[in-house]
């Protein structure tokens, strides 16, 4: 019985979207935004396996520019998928990607200061038990710890801040602060914007002290529950196994997955690794490698962003020998986050579809629901979702 293998790999997106003109960073659209391309000018890119899947041929038939140094000749199956939802984050890719788009607008908080309607403020006081937050702006997780973290730990107020994405974080010191506590108030939090139809609500712990604070890897986010069955449901209701890699059961509220696996990016290919060998046929691993987006591209870095496709490349090139002979595995990406672009947001792009296990052929144009169904067909699970096999 075959097995699948889904890698997202956060915010590596090739350039190309249609609509990137309505997407914004401050005031410039992501039209001509392109992660790969970009990075591969800038900084160069050694990425030799996903090369031969067909990741530079990707790049070219989204956006039509050359990657420098993806010239390879595919050995894989490689598109281009575009997305329809309305959104350019984390929910909205993933949620495609297993069949359903966003059917509605995400809320959104302004990008001024403050950010938050004061009715909500007074809310996150009261479930805090504090009289006031640190914050209330758009920011970077790890700026905003840097500028309000001693601020912090004189008052005990929690840091809420937020970006274009439709989301609130909420960064607290897990022992000044307390790590239950900082759960328990995001847990309870998460309801009332979920009804706003916000996205996600994310726990972001930190240690250290002043001029020292760094985010540990207890993160949580608690998401609003997809609107209809996914791929993740299809497969465990057809008896199979579903193992989740990364954040990937945050993201689907644990819903339809049967073991769930965290860490950083090295343990979580670790993970992968492991499953590889020890998954049960039939079995579905969905995986979210983060630090691509988290680490490199909102803190625009384009350099160490190169150099962590160039690590997963070549822990890539050590899984690839180590897969059956029917075993599927999809590399793909959940929307773009463009390191030479402005601002510190993700970027509106299409993102590959690197296939290993379905021959050598382009696959062209797809939409990001198409995976799901490919999915689907492969492993011969009944499948009521959109999309259409590209197998």
């Amino acid at each position: 019985m075959p097995r699948a293998f889904l890698i997202v790999i956060d915010s590596v997106g090739i350039g190309g979207a249609p609509d990137a003109d309505q997407f914004f960073n401050g005031d410039l659209p992501d039209t001509g935004s392109n992660t790969v391309a970009h990075i591969a000018r800038a900084a160069g890119l050694d990425v030799p396996t996903l090369d031969a899947l067909g990741l530079g041929a990707a790049v070219q038939l989204a956006s039509g520019e050359d990657a420098v140094g993806l010239d390879a000749q595919p050995t894989g199956a490689w598109g281009a998928a575009t997305e329809v939802s309305r959104g350019k984050d984390t929910p909205s890719g993933h949620w495609e990607l297993a069949g359903v788009p966003v059917p509605w607008d995400w809320h959104t908080f302004p990008d001024t200061n403050p950010a938050f309607p004061a009715d909500l403020t007074a809310l996150i006081c009261k479930l805090a038990g504090t009289d006031g937050i640190l914050g209330n702006r758009h920011c970077s997780g790890t700026v905003v710890i840097e500028q309000d973290g001693a601020e912090h730990m004189r008052t005990g107020w929690p840091i809420c801040y937020t970006s274009a994405d439709s989301v609130l974080q909420i960064a607290a010191h897990e022992e000044a602060f307390g790590l239950e506590r900082l759960m328990k108030l995001c847990k309870d939090l998460a309801p009332t914007l979920h009804t706003m139809k916000l996205g996600r609500v994310i726990a972001r712990p930190f240690l250290g002290e002043v001029g020292n604070f760094y985010r540990t890897e207890n993160r949580k986010d608690f998401a609003i529950a997809p609107p209809s069955p996914t791929i993740c449901d299809y497969v465990h209701d057809a008896g199979r196994t579903v193992h989740a890699v990364g954040k990937i059961g945050d993201i689907f509220s644990m819903r339809g997955i049967d073991d769930l696996r965290k860490g950083r990016d090295a343990v979580l290919m670790e993970h992968i690794n492991d499953l590889v060998a020890e998954a049960k046929e039939g079995s579905f691993v969905f995986a979210n490698l983060v630090e691509f987006d988290s680490e490199y591209g909102h803190r625009r870095d384009p350099v160490g962003y190169g150099k962590h496709l160039e690590w997963f490349d070549a822990e890539l090139a050590k899984i690839l020998p180590k897969m059956r002979s029917d075993d599927l595995l999809i590399v793909t990406a959940d929307h773009g986050n463009d390191p030479s672009w402005a601002g510190t947001d993700h970027t509106r792009e299409r993102v590959p579809v690197l296939v290993h296990g379905a021959g050598t052929r382009e696959l062209g144009h797809l939409r990001f629901v198409d995976v799901a169904a490919s999915i689907a067909a492969h492993l011969k699970v009944p499948y009521a979702g959109q999309g259409k096999s590209f197998l």
